[in-house]
């Protein structure tokens, strides 16, 4: 495995980095430190002091903390027998179940490094995230047996344990499981390759004397993957000590929270805010998580009723979806304490119909706004009720840092000024596998001795410390020398009355080299029609300048979205088509 990060250079060591922002930290959490622990340690010490409390819901069976070491335990003996060493790379390619967490934790305490694979990846990504990292076993769901199937042959893979979505179900669930889901897909045929996961556990699962693995915080713990809509997905290769500072982090944001508390798990293990926040981060704090191997977003307010959380994190569409949920009457969110929207930008229109949602469904909160990337565990900063800025995606967490830079000097720009969004921190990935090139043009050692993670975004902060998000630098359209926003001109458009959502992108022409073209859904009772475009049109002429309006608009039923949900730009970008798919106008 090759995990090519920066080296500090020798010498004088940098001073410690200073921020507007931490006036409002108190003196004891600028001081707290983040503890050189593992994830299997953290767990495990969780797991003791929360022992008699809830750690894990699914689908109403109950799986306490005392029990969940245990299982985890089992789980690390399992795969120790089967051979499974420090440093090595284990594939997971899984949705939210108890099997995905726990193989995470029990690899953990080996040493070895888990590779979160989306369940949904084609089979040609699934083969080339298992040969990234030489992995030798594969932990799948059994509905991706066909595709997995396809592939093993082109892989070092030796054993692969397949799991199914049902394993950890209350009966008469697994019996609805069967008849609704199992017929569906291709059932795994086993032999000495492929085993079931309760067969692995049952027949591996002995006691075995682990040694030591004496990794620490700056050992490499998970492996996750970029959401691949600017390129070919890298894996990004984050430590133990990024899991530590997210307690840390958690600790200072999350402090309305009780043990005991729940928290609606719809961000998924492969995902860095999944996995780091929801998870890990709610466990350490002895809050059990309610998991969802799937989530439908129509009944998003059911399951809100059922399971009355106390967080509810997601990415923006989520949120969409819950404001036209009404499945149930007299909906009661005075549970929520925390919900955080974050993985995308949440424009001001969604944000304003979010907390009318709220507010009238008796939530005492509205939406906090996060910002981050998988590069930095997906959790840079929040704005959130205790330090709060209209329009800001808030003040860096804890020990996070952050620098608006002039992308071309280099050089930190002055409060309220645009520039590069750059983070220094310890969630900063420690690189990407078997890629030096991408890593050294994502981190990067500036003049303070620091190394920097370029974010390609664009932002500004003001003289207090609170960020705002301005444009993703590679979506920024340069059309007749003039600088396009696509982010501002969709939220022009969205404020029309027609307009349900709205995505620009660039579209080449041979005289301004550049120019914007909106791909926009409309808002029910509105149909698609000349004299519908030719308002918008008009609208967008009134609030825009000339050249920022857009030269071509199409209305879609939906856009398209990444396998993490949000906007798929690429696919907007190569779609030449200038046909609505309405049908007739």
């Amino acid at each position: 495995m090759n995990i090519p990060f920066i080296r500090l250079p020798f010498g004088k060591r940098p001073k410690k980095l200073k921020g507007r922002w931490e006036k409002y930290f108190t003196e004891d959490e600028l001081n707290k430190e983040i503890p050189n622990n593992t994830m299997y340690e953290e767990i495990q010490a969780a797991c003791n002091r929360f022992s008699s409390y809830d750690a894990i819901n699914y689908y109403g069976k109950v799986i306490k903390f005392n029990k969940f070491i245990k299982l985890i335990d089992k789980t690390s003996n399992a795969f120790y027998n089967i051979g499974v060493r420090k440093g090595d790379i284990v594939s997971i390619c899984m949705p939210n179940t108890p099997e995905a967490i726990t193989a995470v934790y029990a690899l953990n305490k080996i040493g070895a490094i888990a590779s979160m694979i989306h369940p949904l990846s084609g089979e040609t990504e699934i083969k080339n995230y298992v040969n990234e990292g030489n992995s030798e076993y594969l932990v799948t769901i059994d509905l991706d047996y066909e595709k997995v199937n396809n592939i093993d042959d082109e892989t070092n893979l030796k054993k692969i344990i397949c799991v199914s979505a049902a394993d950890s179900m209350p009966l008469y669930m697994k019996i609805g499981y069967f008849f609704t889901k199992k017929h569906k897909y291709l059932n795994p045929t086993y032999n000495n390759r492929y085993i079931k996961w309760k067969k692995f556990l049952r027949k591996y699962g002995k006691d075995v004397i682990i040694p030591e693995s004496h990794t620490d915080g700056d050992s490499p713990a998970v492996i996750l993957h970029s959401g691949g809509t600017t390129g070919k997905p890298k894996g990004i290769v984050n430590s133990n000590r990024s899991f530590a500072a997210l307690i840390v982090q958690g600790e200072t944001f999350l402090k309305r929270l009780k043990i005991g508390d729940k928290c609606l798990t719809i961000m998924p293990i492969f995902h860095g805010f999944g996995i780091g926040v929801t998870m890990h981060t709610a466990y350490a704090l002895g809050v059990s998580t309610i998991l969802l191997p799937t989530f439908d977003a129509k009944r998003f307010d059911v399951l809100l009723d059922k399971h009355h959380p106390n967080v509810v994190m997601g990415v923006p569409t989520l949120f969409e979806a819950l404001t036209k949920t009404n499945k149930v009457k007299n909906l009661d969110l005075s549970c929520i304490k925390y919900i955080v929207s974050g993985g995308d930008s949440l424009n001001p229109a969604l944000e304003a119909r979010i907390n009318k949602y709220l507010k009238e469904h008796g939530c005492e909160i509205e939406i906090a706004q996060g910002y981050g990337m998988t590069e930095a565990m997906s959790a840079v900063c929040c704005d959130y009720k205790e330090v709060h800025r209209a329009g800001s995606i808030g003040i860096p967490f804890l020990h996070n840092y952050i620098q608006i830079i002039d992308p071309v000097t280099r050089k930190e720009v002055k409060p309220m000024e645009k520039g590069e969004i750059c983070i220094c921190g310890p969630t900063v990935m420690m690189g990407y596998l078997n890629n030096e090139e991408e890593t050294n043009e994502m981190l990067q050692l500036h003049n303070d001795g620091h190394i920097w993670l370029h974010t390609g975004d664009m932002g500004h902060m003001d003289k207090d410390g609170f960020v705002f998000y301005d444009q993703r630098i590679k979506r920024m359209i340069i059309s007749s020398g003039y600088n396009v926003y696509p982010q501002h001109v969709e939220e022009v458009i969205e404020t029309h009355p027609a307009v349900l959502q709205c995505t620009v992108v660039g579209m080449p022409h041979p005289y301004k080299m550049e120019v914007a073209k909106a791909f926009i859904v409309l808002n029910d009772g509105f149909r698609p029609s000349i004299f519908t475009k030719k308002e918008i049109k008009d609208y967008c002429k009134k609030n825009l300048a000339h050249y920022e309006c857009p030269y071509k608009f199409v209305f879609r039923k939906s856009l398209p979205k990444t396998l993490l949900g949000k906007i798929d730009f690429k696919s907007l970008q190569d779609d030449n088509g200038d046909d609505d798919d309405y049908g007739e106008e």
